[in-house]
Order: C-alpha cells, then sequence, then structure tokens
C-alpha cells in the first residue's frame, strides 16, 4: 500500500471521506481498513460494510475472508439487503403472512401500468379515487406516462414524503398533477401491502422510518461501531438518512468518486458524495476531513492523461480545492497505454471495423477474449445490432443478460408467439362456453402461423412451406373446389388441425403437424387450469429444438455460442414464468405474457450467470462500471446519442419535488454533466487499451460524433472502408480460393493457396468432423460439370407432354424457368395477380356456357362471394385490383356480345389432348382452349384471354407459340367433338387482352384490345416443337438471359444473372 491508503487504514473514529479513482486500489483500501481496526481490538460483529450490487458485496465478503478469515469477517451486504432484513426483524406479523418480497423494476414497472389502465374503468363507473387532470387523462394508459408516474413514486419516497405530505406539497405548490400522483401513491401502496410486496424505494423508505423510532435508533445506535459504505456517490436521500440513523456522529467512512456518480436516473445524487464532509461533520462540528487515494494501478500513463483530460470540464464544487486536485491528477504506476480513436461513414462500417479489432487483438496480441469489452450508450437500442454484428463476424459475444428485456431474445420470440395463440384461442372459447374448440379451425390467425411455422418450433423453411402449400390447394381442387383458398390460409387451417396434415408426405409436413399437436396440447394444458409455465413446457419439450440446441452448445464455435445463449434465454423464461405464478397466484397466461410485453427494462434476478470464459463482454457503460478488461471498445460515440440531453419526466417533473420546497430542474449543464461522467466511466475501463468509435457520415445532416471525442486529447481517424479482408476462417478461405484461380498472379502464389487450402481442409476435430469445411473442394460450387440423373426426366419410349406456354418458355424465353418453375415446382406460391385472372377466366366460362348470365351486376355478385379468398398486401390494393376485374369483366361482356366477324362461340375451357410428329420426336399436346368459336364459313376459331399487363407486339403475335399451337391442335383433331366429329379448318386464333383497352379506331377503352393470328403458314410451328422436345429429352436446361428475367423466381441462383453467378463462379 502506498501512502495513502495507509492514511485511510490507520483512521480512528469519526467521519471520513476517500476519494478513489478508477484503479485506485479502492477495495483493498476498504478490506486493509476493515482488517486494521479489527486488529486493534475492533468487534468484527460490530463492523457493517455496505455496497449497492450484489455482486459487489460478494467480492467483498470474499476478500474479507481470505484477508481476516471466514469466521472473523463482518457483515458485507448492499443497501437493500440491510433495509431487508431491518424490516424482517420488526415488521408486524399481522401485516406480512407471508415472507416480505421485493419487486423487480420490471415488475414494478407493469404494476405500475396495470393501476394507470384501471383508473379509466373506475372513472368510467364513477369509482375513481384519483382525480388526474383532465388534459393527462389521455396519457394514462401510455407507456411513457407510467415511467414519469414511476419517477414521481420513486421522487417521493427517496425525500421521505408519503401520500399526505405529498399532496400537501402539491397543495402548496399548485400543482394538480402531483396531487393526483399523491393519490396514486396511496393506492400504489395499498396494492403492495395486499400482495405482501415492496419496491425498493419503499423498501429504503420504511427502513428509514424504522430507524427513526427512538426504540428501534437506540439498538442500531448501540450495534455497530464503524460503518464503511463502497460507492458514496451512488447514494440517495433515503439512503444519507439511513446513515445518519446507522452511524451519525461515529465512525462512518465512506469511499467513493463524483466523477463516477452515473445513477442519476435512480435517484442518485452527486450532490450528496459533494456534500458529505458537511452532512457528517466531526463531534467538534468541523466538516469530515477527506483522503485522497493518489495512484492508479489500472491504466498506463498515456491511457491515465487522455482520461483525466475528461474530467477537467467536470467541476466538483464544496471539496476542498487541494483534494480535488489530488484526485485529479493521479499518477500511473507503470508507462504505456493507448488511446485510439476512429470515425466511420456508416454504422455497419463501424461494426465491421470493430470485429477486425477485435480479431487481431486476439490473435496478434494474444489478448483473450474474455478480457475485451464493447461498451456502448443505449442498451436495447443497440445491444442487439451490436451483438449480431459481432457474432456474424466470428467474434464469441456474452452479453449481460440484464441489458436485455427477455422478450428481446430471439429464442424466446417464437415461444412467446406460441403462447400467446393458444391463450388467446382459450380466453375466447372461454367466453362462449358452448364454443367447441375442436370444431373452430380458425383460431389461429395467418400471420402467426405462418411466424410459427418458420420457427424453430417447427422448423420448416420457404421450400416446404411452397410445396406443403401447393399439396394443401392441390388437395382442395381434387374436393371440388375449383377456385381453393391462398397457400398461406390453408397452412393455417392446417396448423390448426394437424390431422389434415397427416396424408401429406412428412418430408415437407412433419414439423408443421407436430407443431400443431404441441399447440392443440398446450391450449388442453390451459384449458385444464394449467400455468402459462407448464404450457410453455409443453410447447418447448415437445420439438427436436431443444436436442440441437444442446448438440450445438456442445460443439462449441460460433454456433455454439448462439446456442448458449438461447438456452440461457429459455431458462430465463421459465424462470421467470415460475415467478409470476409465484407471485400472481395464477392469473393466467395473458397476465403473464403481458408482463412480459410490457418490461422496457431488463429484470434485476436474484442470481446473476457468470460470464463465459470465452467471449468478449457487450454492455451498457452504466453496467460496466467496477469492471476492467485489457482491450475496452467504446462504441457508437454519437451526438445526439451520448451526450443525451434530452430532460427525463419532463412531463411530471419528478426532479423538481424538493424536501423543503420546489426544487430547480436539472438544467442541460447538468444532464451533460451526467453523460461526460458516462463517458468518463466507460473510457476508465481499459487497463492497457482504449478504443472509441463513431460514426461521421458525410452529409450535414447525418450521424455524426460525440463532442467527446475531441475531450480524450487524440486526432480521430477517418476509416472510410471495411477492413480489406475480415481475420476469420471464412474470409481466409475465400482470399485462398479467389488466389488460386486468379490469372494475375504467380503460378507460385496460386500453389502456396492451394497448399494453405489443403492445410485447411485436413483440419479435423476428435470426431473426424472437418474444422474448416469451407476449404475443401468438395463444398465449392461449380467446381463439377452438371451433373446428370440416373432417372432420366422423360423416357424416351413416350411421347414427350408439353403444352402452349411450355412450348414458349422452352423454345423462345429459358429453358431452365421451365425446368425449375413447371418440373421442379421450385416457383413461388401463386401470387393475386394469378388468382385475378382465374377469376375473371371462370366468370368469362359461365357467361359463355350460359351458366350466367351476361349482366356484369351479377357478375360482380359472383365476384364478390370469392373475392376475400385472394390475398392482397394491403386493403387499397384489394380495392385497386377489384376495380381492374370489373373494368375486365365490363370489357369481356362487351366483346362477348358485339358481332366478331359472323363467329359465334361452340365451347369454353375446351380440355384436348392430341399426339403429332415434330421432326424426329412424337409430342403430346395438352392443354385448355378458353373459348372455341367456329365462322361463317364453318372453321374454327380459337379465343386466349388475357389478364396480364403487358401484351405482346404485333409481330410477335405472328409467331405467338401458343396461339400457333391450339391452331396446330385443331388441325390434328383436339375440337372435332365440337364439330360433329368433322375435322375443321384452322380459321384463325386471338389473344383477347381484358385489362388493356382497344385502340379508339377499334372501339375504344370500353372493348378490350384483340390480337388475332392467322392460321400458321410454313413449318416453323414443328420446328419449335421438336427443339422443346429435343431440350426435354436431352435435359438441356441452360438459363437464357431477356426481358423475362425481370420477373423470375429463379434469378438469385441463376448463372445468366449477375446477382446469381457468385453462386458458381
Amino acid at each position: 500500500m502506498d501512502a495513502a491508503q495507509r492514511s485511510v487504514v490507520e483512521h480512528g473514529t469519526g467521519p471520513l471521506l476517500v476519494l478513489a479513482g478508477p484503479g485506485t486500489g479502492k477495495t483493498t483500501t476498504l478490506v486493509e481498513s476493515v482488517a486494521a481496526r479489527i486488529a486493534r481490538g475492533g468487534d468484527p460483529e460490530r463492523i457493517l460494510v455496505l455496497t449497492f450490487s450484489r455482486k459487489a458485496a460478494v467480492e467483498l465478503r470474499d476478500r474479507m475472508a481470505l484477508r481476516i478469515g471466514a469466521a472473523r469477517a463482518p457483515q458485507a451486504t448492499t443497501f437493500h439487503s440491510f433495509c431487508y432484513a431491518l424490516i424482517r426483524a420488526h415488521q408486524d406479523s399481522d401485516l406480512f403472512v407471508e415472507p416480505l418480497r421485493l419487486l423487480s423494476g420490471p415488475e414494478q414497472d407493469v404494476t405500475v401500468r396495470e393501476l394507470l389502465a384501471g383508473q379509466v374503468d373506475l372513472e368510467r363507473l364513477g369509482l375513481a379515487h384519483v382525480r388526474w387532470p383532465d388534459e393527462l387523462r389521455a396519457c394514462l394508459t401510455t407507456r411513457g406516462f407510467a415511467d414519469e408516474v414511476r419517477a414521481v413514486l420513486a421522487r417521493s419516497r427517496e425525500l421521505g414524503l408519503g401520500p399526505e405530505a405529498l399532496d400537501a406539497f402539491a397543495r402548496r405548490i399548485g400543482r394538480p398533477d402531483w396531487r393526483a400522483a399523491s393519490a396514486f401513491l396511496a393506492e400504489y401502496l395499498d396494492v403492495l401491502d395486499l400482495q405482501g410486496v415492496l419496491d425498493y424505494a419503499e423498501l429504503v423508505h420504511r427502513a428509514v422510518l424504522l430507524a427513526g423510532r427512538p426504540e428501534i435508533a437506540g439498538q442500531l445506535a448501540a450495534r455497530y461501531d464503524a460503518v464503511y459504505v463502497d460507492e458514496y456517490q451512488d447514494t440517495d436521500p433515503a439512503q444519507v438518512r439511513l446513515l445518519h440513523a446507522l452511524a451519525g456522529g461515529r465512525t462512518l467512512v465512506a469511499f467513493g468518486d463524483p466523477d463516477q456518480s452515473i445513477y442519476a436516473f435512480r435517484g442518485a445524487d452527486v450532490g450528496g458524495i459533494l456534500e458529505f464532509p458537511y452532512v457528517f461533520p466531526r463531534a467538534d462540528g468541523r466538516p469530515a476531513p477527506v483522503e485522497v487515494l493518489r495512484t492508479s494501478r489500472r491504466s498506463g500513463a498515456a491511457l491515465l492523461e487522455a482520461t483525466r483530460r475528461v474530467t477537467r470540464r467536470m467541476p466538483l464544487p464544496r471539496l476542498p480545492a487541494e483534494k480535488v486536485r489530488a484526485h485529479r491528477e493521479l499518477t500511473a504506476d507503470r508507462d504505456g497505454g493507448r488511446v485510439e480513436v476512429y470515425t466511420y461513414p456508416t454504422s455497419g462500417t463501424e461494426l465491421d471495423n470493430i470485429a477486425d479489432i477485435l480479431r487481431r487483438a486476439h490473435l496478434e496480441d494474444g489478448v483473450p477474449w474474455n478480457d475485451m469489452a464493447v461498451l456502448v450508450r443505449a442498451g436495447a437500442r443497440t445491444l442487439p445490432t451490436v451483438r449480431r454484428a459481432l457474432t456474424s463476424a466470428g467474434v464469441p459475444v456474452d452479453v449481460d443478460g440484464d441489458d436485455l428485456p427477455l422478450r428481446h431474445e430471439p429464442a424466446v420470440a417464437p415461444l412467446l408467439t406460441a403462447l400467446r395463440a393458444v391463450a388467446t384461442a382459450e380466453a375466447g372459447d372461454g367466453e362462449d362456453p358452448g364454443a367447441d374448440a375442436e370444431a373452430d379451425p380458425c383460431w389461429l390467425d395467418t400471420e402467426t402461423a405462418l411466424t410459427l411455422l418458420t420457427s424453430p418450433l417447427a422448423g420448416m423453411d420457404a421450400a416446404d412451406l411452397r410445396r406443403l402449400g401447393r399439396a394443401l390447394r392441390e388437395e382442395e381442387r381434387a374436393a371440388g373446389n375449383p377456385l381453393p383458398p391462398p397457400s398461406d390460409e390453408l397452412l393455417t387451417r392446417a396448423l390448426a388441425e394437424p390431422e389434415r396434415l397427416a396424408v401429406h408426405d412428412p418430408a415437407y409436413a412433419r414439423g408443421a403437424q407436430r407443431l400443431g399437436g404441441l399447440l392443440r396440447r398446450a391450449r388442453e394444458r390451459l384449458a385444464g387450469g394449467g400455468t402459462a409455465e407448464e404450457a410453455l413446457w409443453a410447447l418447448w419439450d415437445g420439438t427436436p429444438w431443444p436436442g440441437r440446441l444442446e448438440r450445438s452448445a456442445r460443439r462449441g464455435g460460433a454456433a455454439g455460442r448462439n446456442a448458449d445463449r438461447d438456452l440461457d434465454a429459455v431458462c430465463a423464461l421459465f424462470a421467470t414464468a415460475a415467478r409470476a405464478e409465484e407471485r400472481t397466484g395464477g392469473r393466467g397466461a395473458l397476465n403473464f405474457l403481458e408482463e412480459v410485453e410490457a418490461e422496457d427494462i431488463a429484470a434485476d434476478t436474484l442470481t446473476r450467470r457468470a460470464a463465459r470464459p470465452d467471449a468478449v463482454r457487450l454492455m451498457t457503460a452504466h453496467r460496466s462500471k467496477g469492471l476492467e478488461w485489457r482491450l475496452v471498445v467504446v462504441a457508437g460515440v454519437q451526438e445526439g446519442l451520448w451526450p443525451d440531453l434530452r430532460r427525463r419526466g419532463s412531463l411530471l417533473e419528478a426532479d423538481r419535488i424538493g424536501r423543503d420546497g420546489l426544487a430547480e430542474p436539472l438544467t442541460p449543464g447538468a444532464l451533460l454533466a451526467e453523460e461526460r461522467r458516462l463517458f468518463y466511466v466507460a473510457a476508465t475501463r481499459a487497463r492497457e487499451r482504449l478504443v472509441v468509435t463513431a460514426v461521421k457520415a458525410p452529409a450535414d445532416d447525418g450521424d455524426q460524433p460525440s463532442r467527446f471525442l475531441t475531450e480524450l486529447g487524440v486526432e480521430p481517424k477517418d476509416v472510410t472502408g471495411r477492413p480489406r479482408r475480415p481475420l476469420s476462417v471464412a474470409a481466409l478461405v475465400a482470399e485462398l480460393r479467389a488466389t488460386t484461380v486468379d490469372p494475375r498472379v504467380s503460378d507460385t502464389l496460386r500453389e502456396a493457396a492451394a497448399q494453405r487450402l489443403a492445410r485447411l481442409a485436413a483440419l479435423a476435430d476428435e470426431d473426424g468432423r472437418p474444422l474448416v469445411p469451407s476449404a475443401h473442394p468438395y463444398r465449392w460450387w461449380g467446381m463439377f460439370e452438371p451433373t446428370e440423373s440416373k432417372v432420366p426426366l422423360r423416357s424416351r419410349d413416350q411421347p414427350v407432354v408439353l403444352s402452349g406456354s411450355a412450348l414458349d418458355q422452352l423454345a423462345n424465353t429459358c429453358a431452365l424457368q421451365w425446368f425449375l418453375g413447371r418440373e421442379v415446382k421450385a416457383d413461388a406460391p401463386a401470387t393475386a395477380a394469378q388468382g385475378f385472372g382465374n377469376v375473371v377466366h371462370v366468370l368469362a366460362d359461365e357467361v359463355a356456357s350460359g351458366h350466367t348470365p351476361a349482366d356484369l351486376e351479377v357478375l360482380m355478385e359472383r365476384l364478390d362471394s370469392v373475392w376475400n379468398a385472394l390475398a392482397f398486401d394491403a386493403p387499397w390494393k384489394s380495392a385497386q385490383e377489384k376495380e381492374h376485374a370489373r373494368v375486365a369483366l365490363e370489357r369481356f361482356l362487351e366483346w362477348h356480345v358485339m358481332d366478331r366477324a359472323g363467329r359465334t362461340p361452340v365451347a369454353s375451357e375446351h380440355d384436348f389432348d392430341v399426339t403429332l410428329e415434330a421432326g424426329d420426336y412424337e409430342v403430346r399436346i395438352r392443354g385448355q382452349m378458353d373459348r372455341v368459336e367456329t365462322d361463317g364459313e364453318g372453321r374454327a376459331y380459337v379465343v386466349d384471354f388475357k389478364t396480364g399487363k403487358q401484351a405482346p407486339s404485333a409481330k410477335e403475335v405472328e409467331r405467338h407459340p401458343q396461339l400457333a399451337v391450339y391452331q396446330l391442335a385443331v388441325g390434328e383433331g383436339a375440337v372435332d367433338d365440337l364439330f360433329g366429329g368433322t375435322r375443321p379448318e384452322p380459321g384463325g386464333a386471338e389473344l383477347v387482352q381484358l385489362r388493356q383497352g382497344a385502340a379508339k379506331r377499334d372501339g375504344g377503352e370500353t372493348l378490350p384490345k384483340v390480337q388475332a393470328q392467322e392460321p400458321p403458314e410454313g413449318e416453323w410451328i414443328g420446328d419449335l416443337l421438336a427443339t422443346a422436345a429435343g431440350k426435354v429429352l436431352d435435359e438441356r436446361f441452360g438459363p437464357t438471359a431477356g426481358q423475362h428475367c425481370a420477373h423470375c423466381a429463379f434469378r438469385a441462383s441463376c448463372s445468366a444473372r449477375p446477382e446469381g453467378r457468385h453462386v458458381v463462379e
């Protein structure tokens, strides 16, 4: 120990304030002070050590036990634990039948919000005791107003104001909102007493009241000879009053640092430590003495000098000037330390470079992962983004669970979604006792169903959903429904009725069937009086998901770290559900969900999980207090975010409630000082290297670095791009692979890259699994020739089956698109536009066949009956498309009744199937003609209705494959049965574009655009058929780029497109 520490250790009696900056050996000095007092004959049981966090209390107890011996170590506890023990020791046995329980922060938040929401109902019934001003009543159910009310409640209790005192104060000041808050405080306290719980502010307040009773005050005064307080700068007024009761006029040694006072939002007042010498004077009335720990053992000299610069803008009034100077001019016990400040053009670039800094520190400098940290200002707003970026870059990350509300955990979200689905359905059934849950397949909404199907609970991917949706639509058609509902709706019904999936292929239906069964069991569990915890367990335990996470966790690596995080989150969810059940006594799953989803702050759990030994710590700057690492990155130091100068509680102004009168509001200067202290705390966590980063957008109105960056005395470096090659295995493999095929490099370098890839590919774990599978050529797409199936796509002994539309794709557009869409069935699900065309075609058929009169009102009634089965992205889009359908039907009717060169209809939706010779191939043409007509010469004329937004050009119509195939089929007997068994001559064909109006010369907008094709001449259509048949039999499905690519579902993996070429090259 140095001289300053020895001076503190040798302190005898009376008050003492010890100013202890970051890394000055505060805890060591405190422990040695206690040990010296006991060595001088002090009784360990008459020494009390108070601190602010359970973690700090445990550390103090452990260190005192090692230094003094466990049997002789004095009591070391938190303020709240001491208050709890004091109240339990003196509580009225009639007041709390069960042991007193503390509300966590989120639980208090939910309680306040429920009471505020209840105010609305009570006012409606005329039973309200709380009269909020009219201008505030609209705010009662908002989260922001609940936060304001919580602040008023906490402030009142910190100042020792009860409901009556707060009401009197509000009357005197003339604040009706505070009067309402005083009535609400009385109601809130009644509810807490009924539940047998206390919040933290009320706990300390009641302890202070107890300590103020003469008989208890005497007991406390006789119980302790000395009280030591750690982190005194974090005290609030209530805790200061408690210390007066415990040690007023006796020995009180307070350790603290006003430069690290960062918990004003919790009621802490930096003025408390500044006023300590005067609030706890010596016996003769003089101010308490102040000692300063002057040597920093954490940071090197250069790092200490940079952080010291920040304190120059943080005045410390009231304390002796020479003590403040000594506190600010610490001496480093070693040289060194690095401070780096970087700015980046975008947040993505910033995060990529942070990941690179961490990986290089670990791999090049040997810094363990757990000796590095990334600190941010705003938790819920920033932590998820930073975690995703670092994890994807291969940096193992451990996020302090207390920094993120439970509902933000990715693994928790699907469980909460599933629980809400079954709980809402069960509550709905409960409203109607006669309802039959089994007979109601609509208890699940489509959005929830699709979310659950693609979650780990079902484990289905987009391809599975498409295959299952297509199978369900085919099932509907087979059952006689020509216009089945959209796939999404059928998937939802199937999930609600999982027995429907038993007949489908388990390869793509197993996940949905299993999840449907779990949802049903969870509903039954809730219907039988089960708890939210039991329903959650039924959902979780019945899936392969837990096993997958467990296996991933055992394997380690990035996937293992993610699995660890997910398992921790799920365990926390079950613990929260069990705790809620104990607290509320079975208020139901929906109430539990509302509590979890209402939590905007993380719970202060009774047990903190240990930090993972192989991960970078990621947390808020507030959480970092008291911790240290070799390398610290302070990220996202943006102006407007850090400092955040928004005034808290600006509506009810809790900070203006004073014990002796109206307090002055926090000035922007005071808010800036608090934010600067927080930045100082973050910067002083580093032992060897501090990196501060921010975004500096090129645009003046974009994100700009905080003013704090310039206060470190280091010139910021502008980094304009991402790291050239991230220091990760994936990036290394990518660069080595690129080098092996780069024609610009030498053969020697290419060979060296290949050798390194071979070494990486040979690495394996103890089970023989490759550690770097991406280094092995068998994982490289494009290295092999296209594969050939052992089973031919089509038999050469059978005619090649084609349709008119297939011919167009195979011969004129893209054979690969035809193969993937028609044969593989990998096309995107049917769109609303396709449903639009189907509906119009069906109605046109009904008119032509005489089943429906040619009347627009009748057709619109028929349209209304099926329109809601089409899935549109928004109501306005549905309305717009419905109007387009009305116009299309109106055009169809005008065309239907007009004189069409004497042609008359003979059939509608006519199926045909003919076989013919095309070159060296036998081709079977199958399809359906929208309409077949006969002209005055007895020839057959084919009509094809189109509802698309694009029409072919006149030149394209001349050789339109689909129309030509129809006419060729007529010549091969496709319509003989319609003409009395005789074979008519083809008389032409036409496209009727119902979405597009005709030109003025052809009748104008009220008529459809008609594009006619004369009977084909020559052999061009036969040649097309032969070309298409050859491609199918030879399986030549190469890609062809063109205008059709714009709407192709396979562009992202097509080698003919820039966006898909990287997949195979």
